[in-house]
């Protein structure tokens, strides 16, 4: 067996194109037009990476984009001063604080200080709380790319087995919700978890989020399983996932990493900016 590649790339330039095509409607209907305004604390390379690829993508739907960048000994409050300034503007449709933030930043300070229908990452307490309670308002950008990627390839999850591996706030948590309100079984693992290779091989939907190389191998999946690669490492020089090569020889559908779910959060994070602007018109 060899597993079929979910294809990131392809489903996401898909995104693309009908939101580009929600922003010229919404100029046509008198709307203004989306504007993303990205915050960026520090000069981390890869978080202006990040940045810039999220920028351009904005950019080719007809999205205004600005950014915003503060030093690296930057305090929350003067972090905190920005974003109010952000929610303050009109013409600011979504505003996006790039993570990670320097230590002495408060992190969590600075995402409740984001406008909530501005919280383009879904972030915000009140956000994370209406996707508890089953009734979102902005879906966090790469668990929701996940379920549309699984959604295109018509790869379904109602009354599926799925396993999480991964509990953060960023993908593990709101993905389990996602999947949940989709009426999957849901299983969350990490670190403390006993038998983690037992309880992957039961998953037909196994998610793999914990950001360590290859972590997952071949006779951790079930034969035919769906396998979503999350993870972002770095090996000599190159970015791999979480999930060993390997595993396209046992599993049924398997993201491509880079190339699966790296596409598919930009792709919602340009189609989250548009939504906010709508409901701002």
């Amino acid at each position: 067996m060899t597993a079929q590649l979910l294809d990131g790339k392809a489903a996401a330039a898909a995104i693309l194109a009908e939101v580009a095509a929600g922003v010229a409607a919404l100029l046509a209907a008198g709307g203004r037009r989306p504007h993303l305004a990205a915050v960026l604390v520090g000069d981390d390379p890869a978080s202006q990476t990040y940045v810039r690829m999220k920028r351009r993508n904005a950019e080719e739907v007809g999205i205004e984009s600005s950014d915003h960048r503060l030093p690296a000994s930057a305090t929350t409050d003067e972090v905190k001063e920005l974003v109010r300034g952000l929610n303050a503007e009109s013409r600011v449709s979504a505003i996006l604080v790039q993570m990670p933030l320097p230590p002495q930043v408060d992190a969590g300070a600075v995402i409740e200080c984001v406008d909530p229908p501005k919280d383009v990452d879904g972030f915000h307490p009140y956000n994370a709380g209406r996707l508890a309670l089953g009734d979102p308002a902005v879906l966090p950008c790469t668990p929701a790319g996940i379920l549309e990627l699984l959604d295109r390839n018509q790869i379904p999850v109602d009354g599926r087995r799925a396993v999480v591996v991964g509990r953060s706030n960023i993908v593990g948590k709101p993905l389990a919700l996602l999947l949940l309100n989709r009426h999957a079984t849901v299983t969350v693992c990490h670190s403390h978890t006993r038998d983690l290779p037992a309880l992957c091989r039961e998953a037909e939907i196994l998610v793999a989020a914990v950001g360590k190389t290859f972590y997952i191998g071949p006779d951790w999946v079930r034969p035919g399983a769906t396998v979503i690669d999350v993870g972002v490492n770095r090996l000599d020089g190159r970015l791999v996932g979480d999930v060993d090569p390997a595993v396209a020889q046992v599993a049924g559908w398997l993201t491509p990493n880079p190339g699966g779910v790296g596409p598919m959060t930009r792709a919602m994070l340009v189609r989250n900016t548009l939504l906010a602007a709508e409901r701002r018109s």
